[in-house]
């Protein structure tokens, strides 16, 4: 970590068997880091492809035809997915979130999502076991998901307007497929479905109250989210970000709003509810109001590399030691150094560290090989 909090190239005291230390450790299920956060989520990145272009995520002009994606052999498998996931959870984690690209695309998924609703807590717990999609594929393969141990999906959905969600996704789909597969994963019982907006501003800004107007008193929870400086391919600017407390206000002027505690310490989401008893919405406000202090996530990219920060230039190479012939003791003591030695902060100091990676030339990984 550079002096304004910028998450430099993770240090590779890992590199390969040699750099693990002759005295293993045993998870004890409390991993913390230099802040005392403990490690309680994991989200898995499944793959590298999507069939969206969203314009803050994956655009065109970076991600076109000629763009050469993962090979497959790159990838981790499913079990080596498995038998990280089953070591974080040795070590404190509770939540397993697959993301992707689009995670629908990896072929068997099903597969996967068996093998890690196997899993349990320490003290015999079963695991939440939740996916992010577009959307696009939900209506088929809600049922299998769910039959295999999936609980619950959040939705990426940014405007209702045809229009105006074909030019985000940039490759001209229909909103109404995927609130057809909202409906199809709601019915099956994957839920409680949340829908995540990225508000960006000129963009789909116009569409926050009619959102909030179209999903209040139903069964879905919307969430608006703050346009992210998350890797370097989207072109981020300040002046494009849309604060939640905008958001906020401009639905509380026609639906009245009254704030609801966090449902549990580190959520990322500020809960609002309807006055009249509609339902809720919720803002992710990672740029105006950071929650660094309480973040307990750890991400594995798409080839099996671990960030302990979405704003991270650089992670753990995970895969490289499992291929090496890494022992899970071995690797469990790997990911317990990692969080222990944890300092990111980014969003507390983003101004500077923003500054500081444009003067370094440095670039943070990319939300379509580490999900959101």
């Amino acid at each position: 970590m550079t002096e304004n909090g910028v998450p430099e190239s993770s240090p590779h005291y890992f590199r390969d068997l040699s750099d693990i230390p002759v005295e293993l450790e045993t998870p004890t299920g409390t991993a913390g880091d230099t802040r005392n956060r403990p490690l309680r989520d994991l989200r898995i990145s499944v793959t590298d492809r999507c069939n969206f272009r969203c314009v803050y995520c994956m655009p065109k002009q970076i991600f076109g035809r000629d763009f050469e994606f993962m090979e497959r052999d790159e990838l981790l498998t499913f079990e080596e997915i498995t038998r990280l996931a089953g070591i974080a959870v040795a070590h404190g984690v509770e939540k397993i979130r697959l993301t992707g690209g689009e995670p629908l695309l990896r072929k068997g998924l099903e597969e996967l999502v068996g093998m890690l609703s196997a899993l349990k807590t320490p003290d015999g717990r079963d695991i939440d076991i939740a996916l992010t999609t577009n959307g696009s594929a939900l209506d088929v393969k809600a049922q299998v998901l769910k039959d295999a141990g999936l609980k619950r999906v959040t939705v990426s959905l940014d405007s209702l307007d045809d229009a105006t969600f074909k030019a985000l996704n940039d490759v001209d789909f229909p909103v109404a497929k995927v609130l057809h597969g909202i409906e199809v994963a709601h019915e099956v019982g994957l839920g409680p479905i949340k829908i995540n907006m990225v508000v960006k501003r000129g963009q789909n800004d116009q569409d926050v109250v009619p959102m909030a107007r179209h999903f209040k008193g139903s069964p879905y929870i919307l969430r608006f989210i703050e346009f992210m400086d998350v890797g370097t391919s989207n072109g981020w600017k300040m002046e494009e970000v849309v604060p939640s407390a905008e958001v906020i206000s401009a639905i509380n002027a026609e639906l009245p709003l009254e704030e609801v505690v966090a449902n549990y310490p580190g959520e990322t989401s500020a809960r609002w509810s309807y006055r009249d008893g509609g339902g809720e919405i919720g803002v992710i406000s990672s740029v105006t109001q950071s929650f660094c202090q309480s973040c307990t996530r750890v991400r594995v990219s798409t080839e099996g590399k671990l960030f302990t920060c979405l704003f991270a230039t650089g992670g753990h190479d995970l895969r490289a030691l499992m291929r090496g012939g890494c022992s899970d003791e071995q690797l469990s003591t790997v990911m317990a150094h990692i969080w222990r030695e944890r300092t990111d902060r980014y969003s507390d100091l983003r101004s500077a560290a923003t500054n500081d990676l444009r003067g370094t030339g440095k670039k943070k990984i990319e939300m379509s090989y580490i999900g959101g």
